[in-house]
Order: C-alpha cells, then sequence, then structure tokens
C-alpha cells in the first residue's frame, strides 16, 4: 500500500525536519522531570492529545517523555475519526506513515492479527484526513525511532465498539512487546473553570484506573455532545485503559494537564489536553 502523506504538516506543526525536530526536542526536555513517577515500572499505554503542536505538545510529551528510548516491538495507536462516520474501527493495514521526520512503518504484522475481530475493518481511505493520530508521530519518531505502528480509528463510538476493540487488542498483543497509545483531547470551548471542572472529571476516572466508570460517564451525555463534554476521542481511550488493564497494567498516573487558553490567552473556550501512563509503577496503588 502507499505510504500515507501528512494531513497537517505545515499548519498544524512545522513541515520541515529541522524545525520540527527543535519543537519537540525543546517539549520533551521540560516534560522530562514529571515522568520520574513512573520510574521502576513499566509503562504499557499512554493518554495524549492531540490539537496543534503549539497547543498540545507541550502537554503530549509528557506521556512521550515516560517511554523514551525504551525498546517496543509495536505502538498501536487508537484515535477518533473526526471526518468520517461509520460503524467499527477502520485499519491502516501497511505500508508506512511519512513525517516531515521520517516514515514510520505500519507493523502488517499486528496489522493482520486485527483483521479476524468483527469490529475492525480495513479502511485506509478513512485515515486520509485524519489528524488524530498523525499529531503522535513526531513525538513517537523522536523517542521511538525504530518502531513500528499499528494505526486504529474510530467511528461511531458505541459501548459495544469501545468494548469489541479493547478486547480485540489485548488478545492481539498479548504475546507483543507493545506500547497502546490512546489519542484524545477532552472538554471543548467550554471557559476554562468548567473545562477545568469537566476534565477534571475525566482526570479521576483515569487516575483511578477506571475504564468502566469512565464509560458509563461518557454515556451520561448525548453522542453528539460526548466529544464537546468528555473527550473527543473518549471511545479509543476507554478502549485502551480496557486493554492495557488486561495486558496487565495495574495503575494509572496522570502525568500533565493543561489547556489551550493557557498557550492562546483566550479562557473564554478552551479545549482541554491531558497525558497520562499506564502500566505498573512500584509507589502504585490500584
Amino acid at each position: 500500500m502507499a505510504t500515507r502523506a501528512p494531513a497537517v504538516a505545515g499548519t498544524w506543526y512545522p513541515a520541515t525536519p529541522g524545525a520540527l525536530a527543535k519543537d519537540v526536542n525543546e517539549y520533551l526536555l521540560a516534560a522530562a522531570p514529571t515522568t520520574a513517577g513512573t520510574a521502576g515500572g513499566q509503562v504499557m499505554a499512554l493518554i495524549a492529545p492531540h490539537a496543534g503542536l503549539m497547543f498540545s505538545g507541550p502537554v503530549g510529551a509528557h506521556a512521550y517523555a515516560a517511554v523514551a528510548g525504551r525498546s517496543v516491538d509495536v505502538v498501536v495507536l487508537v484515535g477518533p475519526s473526526h471526518f468520517v462516520a461509520f460503524d467499527g474501527v477502520a485499519l491502516y493495514p501497511d505500508g508506512a506513515f511519512a513525517t516531515p521526520l521520517g516514515e514510520m512503518p505500519i507493523d502488517a504484522g499486528g496489522a493482520r492479527s486485527l483483521e479476524r475481530f468483527p469490529v475492525i475493518h480495513v479502511m485506509p481511505s478513512v485515515h486520509a484526513r485524519e489528524h488524530s493520530l498523525e499529531m503522535q508521530l513526531p513525538f513517537l519518531k523522536t523517542v521511538l525511532p525504530d518502531t513500528s505502528i499499528v494505526p486504529l480509528l474510530m467511528g461511531h463510538q458505541s459501548r459495544e465498539t469501545i468494548v469489541a476493540l479493547g478486547d480485540a487488542i489485548a488478545a492481539a498483543f498479548a504475546d507483543r512487546n507493545a506500547i497502546l497509545v490512546a489519542s484524545t483531547d477532552l472538554s471543548h470551548y467550554f471557559d476554562a473553570r468548567s473545562a477545568q471542572a469537566l476534565d477534571g472529571q475525566v482526570q479521576a476516572f483515569v487516575e483511578a484506573f477506571d475504564a468502566e466508570g469512565l464509560l458509563d460517564h461518557f454515556e451520561q451525555y448525548p453522542e453528539g455532545e460526548r466529544g464537546r463534554y468528555v473527550a473527543c476521542g473518549g471511545g479509543p481511550m476507554i478502549a485502551v485503559m480496557r486493554a492495557a488493564r488486561a495486558l496487565g497494567a495495574r495503575n494509572a498516573r496522570v502525568l500533565r494537564y493543561a489547556h489551550s487558553g493557557e498557550v492562546s490567552g483566550d479562557y473564554e473556550g478552551v479545549v482541554g489536553y491531558l497525558a497520562a501512563a499506564l502500566g505498573t509503577f512500584p509507589d502504585a496503588t490500584g
């Protein structure tokens, strides 16, 4: 399959390798001290945002700093589809995703292991315009430059799809040295005080590693409002939490929270961003 070209390079993040590497490395350097809470443990999954790099990059860097330099077979990327509505989960099955920092190859074996699950559909066209996975790639190419990826986009974020995807990932990657990544922003376009209250509820479920509680919370809102009040990638986040738990993760750490107003100066309509790690951490409970 042809290599997927970047859709938002030059707009959401720099298209030139030097400028992009400078920004990413500066964010990672600033984030590194906060990952001390994961030291001595095993990070198995991440939650990271996907807005424009200048807005969400300083937060997402906290997630990726926690896995920098790890030896990893594959990274399973799960994000929401913002442009195409469909049932189930769209898989990009082979080839590569291009980035200004170099290509990231698709782990074709990992992709094939998912194709046997009914919730997964080979739909590469869904990925063409989507930014939710693309915004993870500059960080991944920097901290895990030799890894391969399995890209997954969730359509309608129903309970059935969320549960089925979590189960499929856990089954397909049980024998792989994999890191799972859920791509999501939190609440959208509330004033900062309201956003922090809404996003605090999500953080509490993540810190408690309570995927079922977060799913119940997600479903309290009409489907069309869940992205605004909870998270646009709420389904991917819950699916990854469920899969990580099934694969042996026992704790969760929120590494950083911020909102877009802290960059833009506009506190009247902000978007919330969260970085978190799931795994086994020796001084944590849960």
